[in-house]
């Protein structure tokens, strides 16, 4: 009898078994093994935080490896482009090259023309820039596209979507991304599907929703799902989709940790390393003790949070980098009906995330210096399903703050007290709390975050370490990290 061999993963990494099993249907669907084409899509309909991105890698690397593909676009939100490059640098057990698009348009066109021709090229954009870049994404001519974070793609009118669905009709094969295609109603799916594999749900949208829908309430313009339909529905929806959630993950740990980088807007990354110089000589002036190297931290970690008071107490905004990324991650986190906890230590922070959810329309709670009643606060955030979001001042919410409601933790920036980062996570860490829980740290690139975060993790004071790298001859306000120390010990 012959043993079935499983197909290996080309990953540095050791994949879990809902991993491996993603990957085989991925890989079938695709016909690499047998070179029989069931789709030329695949959806990957996968929570965030579970490693739909590793999968993936591993997928693009098995098609590379097979001579299926040489040639990869990944399209996803421009917060977590860098995610891309930094997952692929970790994991992937095969070579590659890979370009990130930035910068304006006649840059990004130019990198496009200066690609080589061999090997496996790997080209990442934001959906905002790919459709404007149509025609020379078209020339690059994909094998692979694969389309990140797919809600994006839910409203089938948009040039966004449109241009995807043509970019996709040109790709022999697509990956779709998502913790759930269906957002906030089924006609969500059409577009994402259509881009994904016209023959699931064809290639017109009024000929899919006169198929699935009734048109009801005023004037006969809102389409209502027939609830009849709804098995062949997901018959067809699932026929090419991989379906996984946190709570069937039970090989998944406990804690799952992921750090998004964030740069610095040019003229914010000047006024940074401005602050930095200033304080180096600064202390070469006056004797360097705990207190002096934190005030100054302090002004470092204000600037990477998006502000910086100046010397007449005025608060001014000197970045939006941090606020970008943390909205999308909200969009994420609402297009897969999950409620989030956001963390942050600066009051002008909690206020512009405030006033961010304000603008989505979006419910939430706070918990900050200035609230009375925080119980009440607590309280909706658990039980109101219209409060989404939780946003909490780290050295006010963490103490005893039970937020189960959420398992998805977002430290926006951290202060530097070891009790307090240890409180604020176990406030969606215990009992009664029935899925895994993810905590997602903002680091801004070349910045102080990178080294509150590792010293936070790893136990050490944070004050005596920096003195004693300015003592020692090392920048104590940089991001080097004593014998190369990695940032999360994670898989």
């Amino acid at each position: 009898m012959t043993k079935k061999i499983e197909p290996m993963m080309p990953i540095k990494v050791t994949p879990y078994d809902y991993q491996k099993k993603a990957f085989a249907f991925a890989c079938d669907k695709f016909g690499v093994f047998d070179n029989r084409l069931k789709s030329c899509g695949t959806a990957l309909l996968m929570e965030m935080g579970i490693g739909r991105t590793i999968v993936s890698i591993a997928v693009t690397g098995c098609m590379y490896q097979y001579g299926k593909i040489n040639r990869v676009l990944v399209v996803a939100p421009f917060s977590i482009l860098s995610v891309w490059e930094e997952k692929f640098a970790k994991v992937a057990d095969f070579p590659y090259s890979l370009t990130i698009l930035k910068g304006a348009m006649a840059k990004k066109k130019e990198q496009l023309i200066k690609l080589p021709d061999d090997g496996l090229q790997v080209v990442v954009v934001n959906y905002e820039s790919a459709w404007r870049l149509e025609k020379e994404l078209l020339t690059y001519h994909p094998d692979l596209v694969i389309a990140d974070e797919a809600y994006k793609l839910k409203e089938n009118c948009s040039k966004q979507s449109q241009g995807m669905q043509r970019i996709g009709d040109k790709a022999r094969y697509k990956l779709l991304l998502t913790g759930t295609v269906i957002t906030n109603r089924e006609l969500d799916v059409f577009s994402q599907y259509r881009f994904l594999n016209p023959q699931i749900f064809g290639t017109s949208f009024y000929a899919f929703r006169n198929q699935y829908f009734d048109m009801g309430g005023y004037g006969n313009r809102t389409p209502i799902f027939r609830k009849w339909m709804m098995d062949d529905f997901l018959q067809k929806l699932h026929s090419v989709a991989f379906r996984v959630t946190k709570a069937e993950c039970l090989d998944l740990p406990e804690i799952i940790e992921e750090v998004r980088t964030v740069e610095l807007e040019k003229d914010a990354a000047k006024l940074y390393d401005s602050i930095e110089l200033d304080s180096y000589a600064e202390m070469d002036e006056s004797e360097v003790t705990t207190a002096n190297i934190l005030t100054r931290m302090l002004r470092l970690s204000q600037i990477a949070g998006g502000h910086l008071t100046d010397d007449n107490g005025v608060v001014n905004a000197v970045s939006s980098a941090k606020l970008n990324l943390l909205s999308e991650i909200i969009d994420t986190a609402i297009a897969e009906d999950k409620k989030i906890v956001i963390m942050a230590r600066f009051v002008p922070e909690l206020d512009d995330i405030q006033e961010l959810l304000e603008k989505k329309k979006i419910g939430y709670a706070v918990v900050c210096g200035g609230v009375k009643d925080r119980d009440s606060e607590i309280y909706r955030f658990q039980y109101d399903e219209k409060c989404r979001v939780f946003v909490g001042q780290i050295a006010a919410a963490g103490l005893d703050t039970t937020l189960t409601a959420a398992s998805t933790m977002v430290f926006y920036s951290l202060d530097y007290s070891m009790s307090n980062f240890e409180q604020a996570k176990a406030c969606i860490y215990r009992a009664g709390q029935k899925e895994d829980c993810h905590y997602i740290y903002l680091v801004c690139k070349d910045t102080i975050d990178r080294k509150v975060l590792y010293v936070l993790r790893k136990k050490i004071n944070l004050a005596k370490m920096l003195v004693d790298d300015y003592r020692k001859g090392r920048a104590p306000f940089k991001t080097e990290i004593p014998g190369g120390g990695e940032l999360l010990d994670s898989k």
